[in-house]
């Protein structure tokens, strides 16, 4: 779906749109071009809203009649709650409640814009509107037909404020289009999601975009090394393959940001089986990947003055004749060797190799983003992402960022006395602990062997990258979660000061 994006100064009342989208305040105060609709229903709109149950609270969206003063057909009253807790996080699920009503209309009009205090900036405004409206609207329908897909192609934000709002404005579409498209290829089945497939699916998106794009095969990846990657997908007939993109733009200095991402396109635990139960959300278990491929596409487009290397292994993990054994012992890229005691802790296996090529290659600093451990959701649910890090510096900058643009995470420790409990007998490390709690940390603790001191921040996305329902601007499934979160710090970056903790 494409939103078109227009930036008028035309009042509410003389607007010809399908729709005209007005914000309420908490308690039925009405906000800008509320009173006007107000006025065309001869002061009625308070109690219908009243009797529609309609109390002004976030979420809150109501149908009303457009009286016969207003150009716009119909009229849609979203809640803002307090006026003065109003935060671009409202305005995004303002715009997603727009987009989610306005499904059946080719147009719509807002004064979202004017219901913004005079301490937000309008251009961090437009842009959050935008974005919401796109992820919002996001659907899903490659593989129905009985769904139909929404009409709503144009959206005016009334109240002008001249160009720099309408870049902004663009600006939120092609964030939420890069957070869509890793949506579509985490929603997109295994069957049709091969390591293969889903690299070839990622050439296509990222041409033309200003990124290098290098695809290695399985030769190529034993070439380099990578001996957790090859480990993993020995149980597949669909071979692995490891995608790496280079952002370099004209006079960029300095080493790069990296963005690795976790791409097990389908998880059965290889020989460590999971329970058949819930399994088949195990297409998802490259939302990782997905998010730090989304991210390359739009770093030309938003001036990021930063070189960014994005590393994405890509592996299907099967139980088959061939498949890793609990008890094997693979050897990573750095020469560190791993005793495989569950081969269902795979995600880790990978993200090694990558980690340690970022390594390799001088990176400056690394975020990783992968759906790892189940233990993340029992201690922060299904909403919240883990960060954790080996330097406190970065991870307050990897955190301001994805406060910013509304991605929850939440500060987890890498505990010194934890790290014995990944000592193995006949290996550098095993990768699974002795104990049986703490399972998010010591994966963290596992992965920091491979970042040779570098600032580095994991995050933990098992919980949020899928939803299993809808709720705000995110779809029930894929939800692209950590993209917008790292397009803000490679657009906002500076190299971290190494500071431990």
């Amino acid at each position: 779906m494409t939103i078109a994006f227009r930036v008028s100064a035309a009042a509410p009342a003389t607007t010809r749109t399908d729709l005209l989208a007005v914000p309420v305040f908490a308690g039925r105060a009405l906000g800008p071009g509320a009173e006007v609709v107000d006025d065309a229903l001869g002061g009625a709109l308070g109690a219908f809203l009243a009797e529609a149950g309609f109390e002004g609270k976030v979420g809150d969206a109501v149908l009303v009649p457009a009286g016969e003063d207003l150009a716009a057909r119909s009229v849609l009253v979203l809640g803002l709650g307090e006026r003065s807790a109003l935060t671009l996080e409202t305005l995004r699920r303002a715009g997603a409640l727009l987009a989610q009503r306005a499904t059946r209309v080719t147009n719509a009009a807002t004064t979202l814009l004017d219901a913004i205090p005079d301490s937000m900036d309008r251009t961090d405004a437009a842009q959050a509107i935008a974005e919401g409206v796109v992820l919002g609207g996001y659907q899903f329908l490659d593989y129905t037909s009985k769904r139909k897909a929404s009409k709503l192609a144009r959206v005016t934000l009334l109240g002008g404020g001249g160009a720099g709002v309408g870049r902004a404005a663009g600006r939120g579409v092609l964030i939420a289009e890069a957070t869509c498209w890793a949506r579509d290829i985490i929603n997109t089945p295994s069957n049709d999601k091969a390591p293969e497939v889903f690299a070839k699916a990622a050439q296509s998106f990222l041409r033309g975009r200003g990124v290098r794009v290098q695809v290695l095969g399985p030769e190529e990846i034993r070439r380099a090394r990578m001996g957790g990657v090859l480990g993993v997908a020995q149980g597949s007939a669909r071979r692995p393959r490891f995608v790496k993109v280079t952002y370099t733009p004209t006079g960029a200095r300095g080493p790069a940001l990296a963005l690795v991402g976790k791409g097990v396109v389908f998880d059965t635990g290889g020989i460590s089986i999971k329970p058949a139960a819930g399994m088949e959300t195990m297409k998802t278990d490259m939302s990782g990947a997905a998010a730090v491929l989304a991210t390359m596409a739009v770093l030309k487009d938003l001036g990021v003055k930063q070189r960014v290397v994005a590393y994405a292994p890509l592996v299907e993990n099967m139980p088959s004749g061939t498949a890793i054994r609990p008890g094997d012992v693979l050897k990573h890229r750095n020469g560190v060797t791993t005793e495989v005691l569950n081969t269902d802790a795979e995600g880790r296996l990978i993200l090694a190799d990558a980690l340690a090529l970022a390594v390799d290659d001088g990176a400056g600093a690394i975020v990783d983003v992968a759906t790892l451990t189940g233990a993340c959701m029992v201690a922060l649910g299904d909403r919240i992402a883990g960060l954790m890090g080996n330097d406190e510096g970065w991870r307050d900058t990897v955190r301001a960022a994805a406060d910013r643009v509304g991605e929850s995470v939440w500060p987890l420790p890498l505990p010194e006395e934890y790290r014995p409990l990944l000592e193995s007998e006949v290996a550098d490390l095993r990768n699974i602990s002795t104990g049986g709690y703490g399972g998010a940390l010591t994966a963290g603790l596992f992965l920091e062997a491979f970042v040779d001191g570098v600032p580095w921040v994991h995050l933990d996305i098992a919980g949020p990258s899928r939803a299993a329902t809808g709720y705000g601007y995110m779809p029930k499934g894929g939800t692209g979660f950590a993209t917008r979160t790292l397009i803000e710090l490679a657009r906002t970056y500076t190299p971290p000061r190494r500071t431990k903790g």
